[in-house]
């Protein structure tokens, strides 16, 4: 059993070195260089706050929504369940669901444009063969 595992395994990963071999070729072959593979990258990241602000929003409230129902409990039963475990919550809550706003704010301050500090930009990398 174990040998046929372990021939399965070996044949998986031939097909995976080849698979990747061949991807690299045909990259190699369009002519992509550094400064394609930076700006694809850039273009993929561009819609990631907006992410972040979605799941920052539904994560504080649902910690919210928890915390109120652990301050439930505790009025039940408080020996049970301390009052921190809810407060703690409805806290971690508060600050997610602020984290958009805190961020919109602080882009605001800094500033995207402006002739502060600019990153660096590469232009092109190229590798000489011999």
């Amino acid at each position: 059993m174990f040998k046929t595992l372990k021939l399965n395994t070996l044949k998986f990963q031939a097909a995976f070195v080849v698979g990747l071999l061949s991807t690299a070729s045909e990259a190699q072959a369009a002519g992509n260089d550094w400064s394609d593979i930076a700006r694809n990258i850039t273009t993929s990241i561009e819609e990631l706050p907006g992410l972040i602000t979605g799941i920052s929003y539904m994560l504080g409230l649902l910690m919210g929504v928890v915390g109120i129902l652990k301050l439930k409990d505790h009025v039940e039963n408080p020996t049970q369940t301390p009052m921190k475990d809810g407060a703690i919550r409805l806290a971690a809550g508060g600050a997610l669901f602020g984290l958009p706003i805190v961020f919109e704010s602080m882009l605001n301050t800094i500033g995207t444009t402006g002739t502060s500090i600019q990153p660096a930009t590469l232009n092109k990398v190229t590798f000489q063969t011999s």
